[in-house]
């Protein structure tokens, strides 16, 4: 009879052996340049996290000084206690005061950028973006927005987004942002569970080409949402818009006569700074909420560190700001260290497939942070796209979202970083609020596929459910053992949710819903959500392992595993592949898949089935909805919020093949 204790092994077969050190050069300017370095700092932060966090807090601005830095009584963190700070004024008023005031924060581009006139590509120099920012601050303030209420705003990737959230963290309102590509159902669904009397959208937003009327969906998702007052509305496609008198305001009509002043609302450290909406679950939404100070701590320190982040960085975090990273990273991070950051409205693939390229060569970037799902795209358009163009101002790459595949990291190291660009592979959660597992690029030696060693203050572990960590190459519950200044403080208006999900499966430790195991050199080793983990003849296998071996056959450039029930095995896996351009499905490289997996795993691993695809049901931050994919290989019905599935045609082909 297997244990509880058992139960929460994982097998893990997949061994990675090619390494790479911090390039000399990379070293000769980083912030940290041995690891004696991170391990001295780590060792601080750990024995003594008040001193090491207070230290690091003082670099900020503050309004009142902290009387305690952390107080903690399981599941709750107070950080910064006592202190008031605001987020806009370390944004932007820290650098608009002073030298950096010409120097340039955002560079924008629109997705249709053959079109000047439309796509309105403009620099913004942070003295700029501080007018800007209480200009429609003071627009909040007029229609009776104050601190506390709840804003959603629902946009496309253009400076009046960073605009908007930014003017919240000024007054202290609390913005709850949902992804420009969301339905009316998510709009509805998000204001009536935060209670938000304010959305700020546009008349439409551009994507491959295409026109999103967001106006339009926020028109279907009020008719349930009685409690809204006002819509603030800006001019983007200029498509005809219905406009409801008295609750429906132009943008550039209400801000004209609005002050360029707007005095900043001291803010205490644990007021609520946002609310943040997780995908893919069934029933209520599910809304994580950050607070002040220590999420602004996190970002702030996650970028300077794990991006190397220097005063003549060109940094762009291709997230939209509908997603934690666009939060975290493409506005806070950057902003916090006075770095410009890119913000592009649209696909990597309009009008061609090398626009990212295209975009990177135009503004000089210099560090470039994107998902693994959008590398293999990458991959499976092919090469010629990205030789086209120099990328010579690249110094750091970075991934977020998912385990990337080693081979996937290799081309990226590769045809991307020419060899000479560290690679930053980033764990963190919408939970987290900032960077927890990553390598420190001038610091740690880099393995494909691995996240390598936790940041400061971050004591992560792999355990059993008894809490007991796991022997090296043994797979387990991933967790965090102590509070972090980013940490949620809960679940909007439902504690009970927050405390049941995330701190009742170990005793004493944030449970991340993650497996993973640690190597020989103590490196993280992702291996997906345990939701993915499934019992093949014995053996817990985490699919993740699956598919990297999978992708690391020369024809594959996309792959998803998941199991189906099994009479014999108790669970088969089914392998959903999408081939390389150029590449022909066949029961013979069916074979030769299963092979492969057996070659580079065991035989244990091989695939039942494999399914050939054109493309992956997806949501529309990238990651594959392997929740789907399951409901397909089982040929059951399709149950559960599909509302953050990028493309439904991708799922109504797979059932038809199915058929």
């Amino acid at each position: 009879m297997q244990t509880a204790s058992s139960s929460s092994d994982i097998t893990s077969s997949l061994r990675e052996s090619r390494n790479f050190k911090p390039p000399a050069e990379f070293v000769k300017r980083a912030h940290l340049k041995s690891m004696a370095q991170y391990r001295k700092l780590y060792a601080e932060s750990i024995r003594n996290p008040d001193k090491f966090w207070g230290k690091a807090a003082a670099e900020l601005e503050w309004m009142k000084p902290w009387t305690k830095v952390c107080d903690w009584k399981e599941p709750h963190a107070k950080w910064f206690v006592g202190g008031k700070t605001n987020m806009s004024v370390n944004c932007i008023d820290r650098h608009a005061h002073g030298w950096r005031r010409n120097k340039v924060a955002l560079i924008w581009e629109g997705e249709p950028g053959d079109e000047p006139h439309i796509s309105r590509a403009r620099n913004i120099p942070y003295a700029s973006l501080l007018r800007q920012t209480c200009q429609f601050a003071n627009v909040l303030k007029q229609f009776g927005v104050k601190k506390g209420d709840r804003v959603i705003i629902y946009m496309p990737m253009i400076p009046e987004a960073v605009f908007a959230m930014l003017a919240c963290t000024r007054i202290g309102a609390v913005h709850s942002i949902v992804f420009g590509g969301f339905s009316s159902e998510a709009i509805k669904d998000r204001i009536l569970d935060c209670g938000a009397e304010v959305v700020i959208t546009a008349d439409g937003g551009y994507r491959r080409g295409a026109v999103i009327e967001l106006k339009k969906n926020v028109d279907a998702a009020l008719a349930h949402c009685p409690g809204v007052r006002h819509v603030l509305v800006v001019k983007r496609t200029e498509q005809p818009v219905h406009m409801v008198p008295g609750r429906d305001h132009w943008w550039h009509e209400v801000q004209q006569n609005a002050s360029y002043e707007c005095p900043p609302e001291p803010m205490n450290s644990e007021d609520p700074l946002f609310i943040l909406y997780t995908s893919g679950s069934t029933g209520k939404p599910k809304g994580i909420y950050h607070t002040t100070a220590g999420f602004m701590l996190g970002c702030q320190m996650t970028t300077k560190y794990v991006f190397d982040a220097k005063e003549d960085d060109v940094y762009w975090c291709t997230a939209d700001i509908g997603w934690v990273t666009g939060h975290s990273y493409s506005i806070y991070g950057a902003l916090l260290n006075g770095l410009t950051t890119v913000l592009y409205e649209g696909a990597p693939n309009h009008p061609a497939p090398d626009r990212f390229w295209q975009i990177i060569d135009k503004f000089g970037v210099t560090i470039f942070y994107t998902a693994p799902t959008a590398i293999r795209a990458f991959i499976k358009w092919g090469e010629q796209h990205v030789l086209k163009h120099s990328l010579k101002t690249l110094r750091l790459l970075g991934s977020v979202g998912e385990p990337i595949n080693p081979e996937a990291w290799i081309w990226y190291h590769k045809v991307v970083g020419k060899g000479r660009c560290p690679i930053v592979d980033t764990w963190w959660q919408t939970e987290t609020g900032t960077i927890m597992i990553s390598p420190l690029p001038g610091v740690t030696p880099t393995r494909p596929g691995t996240a390598t060693l936790p940041f400061f203050g971050v004591d992560a572990a792999v355990v059993n459910k008894e809490g007991k960590e796991q022997p090296r190459n043994v797979g387990g519950l991933l967790v965090i053992r102590k509070p972090w200044p980013s940490m949620l403080r809960g679940i909007w208006g439902d504690p009970d949710r927050y405390r049941k999900q995330y701190w009742s499966e170990v005793k004493g430790c944030y449970f991340t819903g993650d497996g993973a195991r640690r190597d020989k050199d103590g490196y993280f080793w992702i291996m997906g959500r345990i939701d993915d983990v499934v019992n093949v003849a014995g053996h817990r296998l985490g699919t993740m392992e699956v598919e990297s071996a999978l992708v690391g056959h020369k024809m594959v450039a996309e792959a998803a595993v998941v199991a189906r029930p099994d009479d014999l095995k108790g669970q088969a896996l089914v392998a959903f592949v999408t081939l390389k351009g150029g590449q022909v499905p066949s029961n013979d490289l069916k074979d030769q898949l299963r092979a492969h997996v057996g070659k580079e795993i065991g035989a244990h691993a091989k695939p039942d089935d494999v399914r050939f695809t054109d493309a992956l049901p997806k949501t529309r931050s990238g990651k594959i909805m392997r929740r789907l994919l399951r409901e397909v290989a089982t040929g059951g019905e399709i149950r559960g919020d599909m509302t953050t599935l990028e493309d439904f045609s991708t799922l109504a082909r797979l059932r038809h093949d199915e058929e």
